[in-house]
């Protein structure tokens, strides 16, 4: 019997916007405001049968593209990117399975619009996307189609990936590194992943760049709800166990004091776990293994509690690519903004790395990918958030749940835009609050990503594109 295959007949965009509680810090910028892409995408089966599934991705202007060019022309152009990715979509006339289509249109359709849409902003004297941008507006229809399949096989987003329904083996789509050992052949995406999805997941909180860590930092703006302020208050009323801390990569004393400050504060509370966030702004490993060497010399409880070190270094790996060996021989150290794909993985590792953090907002396809040549690779994994709210934090917490995490996942929407998912709460009330300093997943049922209603849950708008194929 053939495998289940499907193709794409229809599409539809809207852009929903979103206000933050508090400012969040990325890089030299502070993000106040979110447009997320949310998008239906309708596939058909050999038979006839029909189906629609749900994704959608915050367009986080600031992560994606940095650059001194104003927040507005960024945020307008991809916006447009997306409206332009509706049209390809429903162009896309292949047919098969969601990994197979995933993928072909990453290596291929999703270049090609991208240097369309760059040749005509350098034409018009205008700064081009970054590929990290364009991951990011097609990760929303890239996820939508694997729902969109689980639900036309009555299967979770997950299942569609077991040999029986996606019988393709990974050297069609991955190269090992050279002199590795490793081999692809005959090997499946589903060995990579956990035999049974875990149905609850430790919550890593995000200490960000501006956020109060005591009151001598408050600034008169914090907000006045029922939502904690203070870093000690999440800690006590969420039970948490992870910090992730953002530091500033441009001014060491600061970073080191940060950690120092944030460590001191968590660990009495019962914090066990720190990981330090340098913001893509390093470029000598020199920086990052003198704080780390400090840290160890004057505070070895708080070295040992930080369990890894995230993306000091630039985004563009090939552009950067700097041996951080040093770094990795004293901390574990993670790939986040650099790994687009696996073969920047690979490039990665070459260079020191040692793992890599995972975003569904890079697509789910290539994170599913990506996943499966790190841990050939012996390296670990981590999956991390884009302050993902509403629709967006359903794939995310699904994907960190089916891969063998070194602890749980950040979540962090429930700090920085509470209110923004409640009511998508009423439906999966333990994803969007953390308690026990964990996340629940256990509403979690159904075809697809198990949406089960939250994806109209929420009146929508008239959307930005609606396309039926003909």
């Amino acid at each position: 019997m053939p495998a289940p295959t499907c193709r794409v007949t229809g599409v539809a965009l809207w852009f929903l916007p979103v206000t933050t509680r508090v400012p969040l810090k990325f890089g030299t910028e502070a993000l106040t405001s979110v447009t997320c892409a949310r998008v239906k995408l309708t596939v058909q089966g050999p038979d006839g049968r029909s189906a629609s599934g749900w994704g959608e991705t915050p367009l986080s202007v600031q992560w994606v593209w940095p650059s001194a060019l104003p927040y507005g022309p960024r945020h307008q152009a991809l916006k447009e990117f997306c409206q332009r990715l509706a049209h390809a979509w429903n162009a896309f006339d292949e047919c098969g399975h969601p990994m197979r289509l995933g993928n072909a249109f990453n290596e291929s359709e999703l270049p090609r619009l991208q240097a369309g849409f760059n040749a005509e902003r350098t034409a018009d004297g205008l700064e081009p996307l970054p590929h990290l941008a364009a991951l990011v507006c097609n990760s929303a229809f890239d996820i939508a189609l694997h729902d969109a399949f689980g639900r036309l096989l009555d299967l979770s987003a997950f299942d569609i990936l077991k040999p029986e329904v996606f019988s393709e083996t990974l050297e069609q789509f991955l190269s090992p590194a050279n002199g590795s050992g490793v081999s692809f052949q005959g090997r499946t995406l589903s060995e990579f992943l956990l035999p049974a999805r875990r149905e609850s997941l430790e919550a890593w909180h995000l200490v960000g760049g501006l956020d109060p860590i005591d009151a001598s930092e408050f600034t008169g703006s914090e907000p006045h709800d029922e939502h904690p302020v203070l870093l000690a208050d999440w800690i006590v009323r969420d039970a948490l166990q992870c910090l992730k801390i953002k530091l500033r990569g441009n001014d060491a004393d600061w970073d080191y004091q940060r950690l120092v400050r944030v460590g001191r504060i968590g660990l009495p509370l019962g914090v066990t776990d720190l990981t330090a966030d340098f913001n893509c702004t390093v470029r000598d490993p020199a920086y990052v293994c003198g704080i780390l060497d400090q840290l160890q010399r004057d505070h070895p409880d708080l070295f040992q509690a930080l369990t890894y070190v995230e993306q000091p270094f630039p985004y563009d790996l090939e552009a950067h690519p700097i041996d951080v060996h040093e770094v990795s021989r004293r901390k574990p150290l993670f790939l986040d903004e650099s790994a687009h794909d696996w073969r920047l993985v690979r490039l990665g590792r070459e260079l020191g790395w040692t793992g890599v953090a995972l975003k569904t907002c890079k697509t789910q396809t290539g994170a599913l990918l990506s996943a499966a040549w790190a841990q050939a690779h012996g390296m670990r994994l981590m999956v991390q958030d884009l302050t993902n709210p509403r629709l967006a934090q359903i794939p995310h917490c699904l994907l960190a749940a089916h891969l063998p995490t070194l602890r749980g996942v950040e979540t962090n929407a429930m700090q920085f835009y509470p209110a923004a998912s409640d009511l998508e709460a009423t439906v999966h009330p333990g994803l969007y609050r953390r308690r026990d300093g964990c996340v629940d997943l256990s509403t979690l049922t159904g075809p697809g990503f198990g949406y089960a209603g939250a994806e109209t849950v929420r009146e929508l708008p008239a959307p930005s594109v609606s396309l039926e194929d003909a």
